[in-house]
């Protein structure tokens, strides 16, 4: 039957079974990670952590400090780090707390006043806050039993994902020893280097992102805290937790901060704070990432932006926040792909 049918045709159906094999796995790989969400997360938060602070533990290890002491070493810093961020973030909210809803009150008004029914819903919602949060208190007081569910079900994923942060640091050495022993003996090489490739791609993916982030952070803290935008240190929080969701999290972090300005202080400094945001933006996308991530993995801007979407509808926020680390390792295992089969298919084509 198939000498009936053309070679494009041939081929065609070939790359055809090929695809719909690839979707297949991937949709039975996507259906058990959302399935077995909450001992996936864990691994997947870990296998980041160790990627951003593997440099860190390496260089313990390096002036002779004991793997495991080192491993716990970096552990308490990632504790000491997150908890000195919250309490900066929660204290700096709670101080200006007051400002922010006022300033929200404000900018509703202001809307209100300029685009009439347009405008009425900021408004409402700053002006009914106390009604809000008591019909919000009520409905959570009697699902007290789901809410502390919810809590002790993230508490325990945080700490499974410290404990494996540990686990991967301390053995990280044990690592390609282990890939060989689980893949075929003619393919241990291949897989080695595939995995080496895919971790080095997010390994820098990771650090590049955690250092552009600060960077945004800090510059545009400082512009808020020079226009005296309440708030300051907690939105410049919010913009480095953002970076790590491409596009989407700096939208958001910097629409947040412009709005708070428009309502404490007016139009004038709203606009300064997004000229402050898109200034930073365009320093990042122009300057920051290609200078620092140069030497790292490169993903296209549409790849970003599907996988994000795709991240988003698998697994909400989480799935945001993962959904690029993956596309990286992807995209690292191209490269290596490209890499080793590209320089045999070279000759034949000149």
């Amino acid at each position: 039957m198939s000498s009936l049918l053309p070679e494009p045709v041939r081929r065609l159906a070939a790359w055809c079974v090929v695809l719909l094999l690839v979707t297949g796995v991937v949709a039975v790989l996507v259906w058990l990670c959302v399935l077995f969400q909450t001992a996936v997360t864990p691994v997947l938060l870990a296998l980041l952590g160790a990627a951003l602070l593997g440099p860190l533990h390496r260089r313990l290890v390096r002036v002779h400090v004991h793997r495991s002491l080192a491993a716990a070493l970096t552990c308490l810093a990632v504790l000491a780090v997150a908890g000195g961020a919250t309490y900066i973030v929660v204290t700096a909210l709670v101080k200006t707390g007051d400002q922010i809803v006022a300033g929200l009150h404000k900018a509703g008004q202001d809307l209100a006043g300029r685009f009439g029914a347009a405008g009425t819903s900021l408004e409402d919602v700053a002006a009914n806050a106390k009604d809000l949060l008591a019909d919000f208190g009520g409905t959570a007081s009697s699902g007290v039993l789901t809410g502390l569910s919810v809590v002790a079900q993230a508490a325990a994923m945080g700490v499974l994902s410290l404990l494996l942060l540990f686990f991967f640091l301390r053995d990280s050495d044990r690592a390609a020893g282990a890939l060989r022993s689980l893949a075929p003996r003619s393919t241990g090489d291949f897989v080695e280097a595939l995995a080496r490739r895919a971790f080095g791609a997010v390994e820098g993916y990771m650090r590049g992102t955690t250092f552009v982030a600060l960077i945004d952070s800090v510059c545009i803290t400082v512009g808020l805290l020079v226009l005296d935008v309440p708030g300051a240190v907690g939105l410049g929080a919010l913009v480095f937790v953002g970076a790590y969701i491409p596009y989407v999290g700096a939208f958001i972090s910097g629409s947040v901060a412009v709005l708070v300005a428009f309502g404490d202080q007016g139009w004038a400094t709203a606009l300064w704070v997004l000229g402050v945001v898109l200034a930073v933006q365009l320093l990042e996308g122009k300057v920051f990432t290609p200078m620092i991530q140069s030497r790292t993995v490169h993903m296209h801007p549409a790849a970003v932006m599907v996988a994000i979407t795709a991240g988003a509808s698998a697994a909400g926020v989480l799935g945001m926040l993962l959904a690029v680390p993956v596309v990286a390792a992807v995209t690292g295992i191209a490269a290596e792909l490209r890499a080793r089969y590209a320089p045999a298919a070279g000759p034949a084509t000149e």
